[in-house]
């Protein structure tokens, strides 16, 4: 990869990253000064929306083959996320002040910050133990609380007001199904995608990947686990770890395997 796209990339992720702490302090702060978790929107909804709308360059990235996410999953996360909060956050007053738009924008807020500074550091070099570790750690908490007390019921408590207010009937004009028909079909359906698709498989990878990872670290135990199950290991790896992943391993037993030769 080229110095241009490097620096391209972490001014990308270093903005995303800024932009998500800037969002969680404002959040944060309101709440503290006012003793209500009602204002989590109206501190920190616009430029929420605006880092979401912004995270569309992440498809592309995929779509052209400089990062190796792929397009399929960040277009779901990025689609799901932006339908939950330009669609309906942003276009129902009446749900901004909802406790799941605190819990969602301090769960969004938290794995962002982690994720984000984790790419920006990844670009110019290997990221401390400890960001890696939040990386694929933390979101095994915040994902569940982002989507199950934040987006998925507050899909749920909007659905009255979605019916009340005919939201976007033009656009589902002529069609057999409205818009409220489209999300009390939707939540349901992003319970168990979340779970199939993301939840189930990816902290099954995780775990391998941190197991490896760690083992990685210690001279002793790199020692005993490689050599003695290297074909095992490189095929479970192979088929559960994320490409992205997998580099970061392989770069650690290379940097540990370096550092053993030159002890000897």
């Amino acid at each position: 990869m080229s110095t241009l796209l490097k620096l391209y990339l972490f001014a990308y992720n270093a903005v995303q990253a800024i932009g998500w702490a800037l969002s969680l302090f404002r959040i944060l702060s309101n709440s503290f000064s006012t003793h209500s978790v009602s204002g989590a929107y109206a501190s920190a909804g616009e430029l929420i929306c605006f880092l979401q709308s912004l995270a569309f360059l992440e498809v592309v990235h995929g779509a052209i083959g400089i990062v190796p996410s792929g397009v399929l999953f960040p277009l779901m996360q990025w689609g799901g996320r932006t339908h939950f909060l330009l669609a309906i956050v942003r276009r129902i007053h009446e749900v901004q002040e909802l406790p799941s738009v605190f819990i969602t924008f301090v769960a969004w807020s938290l794995s962002e910050v982690i994720r984000y500074s984790h790419y920006a550091v990844n670009c110019f070099g290997h990221p401390p133990y400890w960001i890696t570790y939040l990386r694929y750690t933390a979101f095994i908490i915040l994902y569940p609380i982002g989507v199950a007390p934040g987006e998925i019921w507050l899909m749920y408590q909007a659905l009255p007001l979605i019916k009340e207010k005919k939201l976007y009937a033009d656009f589902f004009f002529g069609l057999p199904f409205g818009y409220y028909r489209f999300v009390s079909f939707t939540c349901p359906v992003a319970i168990q995608a979340s779970f199939s698709l993301y939840i189930a498989p990816y902290i099954s990878s995780c775990i391998i990947s941190l197991f490896c990872y760690t083992c990685s670290l210690s001279c002793n135990c790199y020692q005993f686990v490689v050599p003695d199950s290297a074909d095992l290991l490189s095929i479970f790896v192979a088929e559960t770890v994320p490409a992205h992943v997998q580099a970061e391993i392989i770069k650690t037993w290379k940097t540990t395997e370096e550092e053993e030769k030159l002890k000897m």
